[in-house]
């Protein structure tokens, strides 16, 4: 099956329907993935939020601008699909809980969906883990911060990010290694990829 195809089926998949009507937000399925034929970079994040899936474009959000900061992109470059394919561990919006909070990513869509599109894009050379979500799926188990730390393990073909939701700007104190080691080789890996 072609990468068009997949895209296609993927706009149109309903396996979470179910799932998502029994949440709190009671939302339909809107798979919100930019898999690419030409990017050289993926962006494997976990799950849209709610402002993506109103939006239908990926990392729309205060996430997003952050993310898009620690890449040193602006927004032209990262939405053009030429450059970046952004494929989350699950497509859709989860939900919320009964408490308001997010819930997981459904497994099921990274097991019916991941590989088969992964295999339809051999020219990634950059792959970007942002969560825990998508590192333990690429690179096993072990924590955010354990998985982070150890970002040279992975490099130059793998760099794992923490998430970056507005949440974890204490985990960005407390870390500083982040921005002052792991941010500048992010940044000149993203310059090499968009130059070749």
């Amino acid at each position: 099956m072609s990468l068009k195809d997949l895209e296609s089926r993927i706009s149109n998949c309903r396996l979470c329907a179910d799932r998502f009507a029994v949440t709190r937000t009671a939302h339909a399925p809107r798979p919100v993935a930019w898999p690419s034929a030409s990017a050289r970079i993926l962006i494997a994040g976990q799950a849209p939020g709610a402002r993506v899936h109103d939006s239908g474009r990926p990392f729309s959000d205060p996430s997003g601008e952050r993310l898009r900061h620690w890449m040193g992109v602006d927004d032209a470059t990262f939405y053009d699909r030429r450059k970046f394919s952004i494929l989350p561990m699950a497509f859709c919006f989860p939900g919320y809980d009964v408490k308001g909070a997010d819930l997981p990513p459904p497994k099921l869509c990274a097991d019916h969906w991941r590989a088969q599109v992964l295999a339809e894009m051999p020219q990634i050379r950059l792959t970007l883990l942002v969560g825990g979500y998508a590192q333990r799926w690429h690179i096993g188990k072990g924590t955010v911060t354990e998985t982070v730390r150890e970002w040279r393990d992975h490099a130059p073909a793998i760099i794992p990010l923490p998430h970056p939701s507005w949440r974890n700007t204490s985990w960005i104190r407390k870390n500083p290694w982040f921005e002052a080691d792991l941010l500048p080789v992010l940044r000149a890996r993203i310059a090499e990829e968009l130059a070749r």
